[in-house]
């Protein structure tokens, strides 16, 4: 006599199996979050060209039918998970941004809303930072409104200074551009915990052509005082 199979244990992401009395709209809702969050982790696990939909949905914990009533493929479902991370990173750095404070203070806590944001969620850093660019042009294109998205931010700030004696408008996107290649290079080495250190000294870059050596320099020291030192590890007994 056969044996009957040992029921599966849903994870707790799962929606409950059966008659459960949730809305239509709450069981759309929750599978389309569950696959965006599956494929922040997927492609940060796996790599973008490695990732599938089967991957996806495994993930998830929804079936395909399921997927593909939410995106068109994986590519559709990867621009989406990066238009929900950009924003909510821009929305942390506007939230960060106080227009009473002085410039030098608008530039140290924003680049800190950037880096504490791609520190305290790793998988968005790789989706956003390393895997955008091997998604394709579509892909690569998010990416360049992101970083002008933020520059766009300096070009605002800048426009209290004296416009005599004002780097060119291009400045800021090198600027945020070359800020983005440091945390590339962090994200791609796994070193993400390294990023909270560099804050000083990405805000002396970021502030050098704008405010000059003085300012920046006296803005960095400021900066170095409110890093947060890894903790030191514990003494063996």
């Amino acid at each position: 006599m056969p044996t009957k199979k040992k029921a599966q244990q849903r994870e707790p992401h799962q929606l409950p199996a059966g008659r459960h009395g949730l809305t239509r709209e709450f069981v759309v809702n929750n599978q389309r979050e569950r696959i965006l969050n599956a494929v922040a982790n997927v492609a940060s696990v796996a790599g973008y060209s490695a990732m599938s939909v089967e991957d996806i949905i495994a993930t998830a914990g929804v079936s395909r039918r399921t997927f593909y009533d939410h995106f068109k493929s994986k590519d559709d479902a990867f621009l989406a998970e990066y238009d929900i991370i950009a924003s909510k990173l821009f929305e942390s750095v506007s939230a960060a941004y106080d227009p009473e404070a002085s410039l030098a203070d608008r530039a140290q806590t924003c680049l800190e809303a950037v880096v504490d944001y791609f520190v305290s969620e790793p998988a968005y850093a790789d989706m956003c930072i390393v895997e955008v660019l091997a998604a394709g042009p579509v892909a690569i294109e998010r990416r360049d409104n992101s970083v002008q998205a933020l520059s766009g931010l300096i070009d605002q700030a800048v426009q209290e200074l004296p416009k005599r004696g004002r780097p060119p408008a291009l400045t800021s996107q090198a600027v945020v551009g070359g800020i983005y290649e440091v945390i590339y290079s962090r994200v791609l080495r796994g070193k993400l915990e390294e990023l909270p250190e560099l804050v000083p000294d990405l805000l002396y870059t970021l502030l050098l052509p704008y405010l000059g050596t003085d300012v920046a320099a006296a803005a960095q020291k400021k900066a170095r005082r409110r890093v947060k030192k890894p903790a030191a590890p514990a003494k063996k007994k």
